[in-house]
């Protein structure tokens, strides 16, 4: 059975919903055919699409720019058509140019975890087009994570943020359609005119590695599947002064600091009980990011292997490593600073609530979070059903 991202349904439809009218485009280069042609090569060069518009989220159009740096608007230099960000002084897309559309085409690919900001940026151009009366289509594409795991914290209302705008736990199980869907009429103030072109074949037990699809990493720093194994968990590393492996080969499957003692921290977490209950080995490892933390500084750390994907747990895994450091390098670890606006830290922010930080402060086990974090993600499936588009 052939796996059709939205895109490839699109066109085999003939591009019909698209006839007629003036098209504005979100995408990077992580959206593309089975033969790896982008979203945006196949509808620019599309007789019977008139795009005139693109639009650019985190890491922009080309999808080349590091993270949590703002985008510029700038021309197309292959089209002439105008890249319009949505990743710089708003997010939203200006009303002069909703003026001159009749529908955004969205077409990217999501790694299904809360903090990822593309299904986000979608979430405030829904907003925009209900304003505006502009038609949204989404093209659907696969969740690499599969679409049955639904874990982990859930986000209170008062941390929302480009890293998670609502009630959602860290693991989905959704597609972007499916989110956006949900987003759209759980959340959204006015609702959107939305229209979803969903894959074919796709079902919910399917990672990726079971659709025979292409991988083009969808920004930076998610350079191939392995790291989305460890994703959900390492991303809290970002909100610490720890190098979560930005600048490096392994982004997010490494993590240390000048700072840190790689040989006697592998030691005591290839020690921890949890250690063998959730799938994993350490390594110690030496490394050098080219930027990012502790740009062209020598760290030490610890490079977290798979060994057993049935057992793996990514989010406990992670906040344990967390936790470990704190507790063995208290001098050195610090939390990043509060946003001076809102005063709720970047680790905050990723977690959805203060919860996660004061547990580790306090020394109480990760694992006496996890009850709650069921309740909530069970309540979340049930929230989830009525959006499902692949049973």
């Amino acid at each position: 059975m052939i796996i059709k991202s939205g895109l490839e349904v699109l066109r085999q439809n003939g591009y019909k919903p698209l006839h007629g009218l003036r098209v504005g485009l979100l995408t990077n280069p992580s959206a593309v055919d089975r033969d790896l042609q982008s979203a945006y090569y196949v509808l620019s060069n599309e007789p019977n699409v008139n795009l005139v518009a693109l639009f650019a989220p985190e890491h922009g159009f080309t999808g080349a720019v590091p993270d949590s740096l703002k985008i510029e608007n700038r021309k197309d230099p292959l089209t002439g058509l105008p890249i319009y960000s949505l990743y710089g002084e708003s997010y939203k897309p200006a009303s002069e140019i909703l003026e001159n559309l009749d529908v955004i085409v969205c077409d990217i690919q999501d790694i299904g975890v809360r903090y990822y900001t593309f299904v986000w940026t979608i979430s405030h151009v829904l907003e925009a087009a209900a304003e505006h009366d502009v038609t949204v289509v989404l093209l659907d594409r696969p969740n690499p994570l599969g679409g049955k795991k639904v874990y982990g914290p859930c986000l209170e209302d008062e941390f929302s943020s480009l890293v998670g705008r609502y009630s959602v736990p860290v693991l989905h199980g959704l597609t972007l359609g499916e989110l956006t869907w949900m987003i759209n009429e759980t959340f959204n103030p006015r609702l959107a005119r939305l229209s979803i072109i969903p894959c074919e074949h796709w079902e919910r037990d399917m990672t990726w590695g079971k659709t025979n699809l292409p991988w083009v990493p969808p920004s930076p720093n998610i350079p191939h599947l392995n790291t989305l194994q460890h994703y959900s968990g390492a991303c809290f590393v970002e909100g610490t002064n720890l190098s979560e492996g930005r600048g490096t080969t392994l982004p997010f499957e490494i993590v240390g600091a000048p700072w840190v003692d790689g040989l006697k921290l592998a030691h005591h977490l290839n020690a921890q009980d949890w250690c063998h209950i959730y799938g994993t080995r350490f390594r110690p490892i030496t490394f050098k990011p080219t930027d990012s933390k502790y740009a062209n500084e020598f760290c030490e750390g610890v490079q977290v292997y798979i060994m057993d994907k049935q057992q793996w747990q990514p989010i406990k895994t992670w906040l344990n490593i967390i936790a470990i450091i704190y507790e063995m390098f208290t001098d050195d670890f610090q939390w990043l600073p509060a946003n001076a606006k809102t005063g709720i830290s970047h680790f905050d922010r990723l977690a959805g609530s203060r919860k996660i930080r004061q547990a580790i402060e306090d020394g109480t086990p990760i694992s006496r979070l996890v009850p709650e974090w069921l309740i909530d993600s069970e309540e979340f499936r049930r929230n989830r059903r009525p959006f499902l588009l692949y049973e």
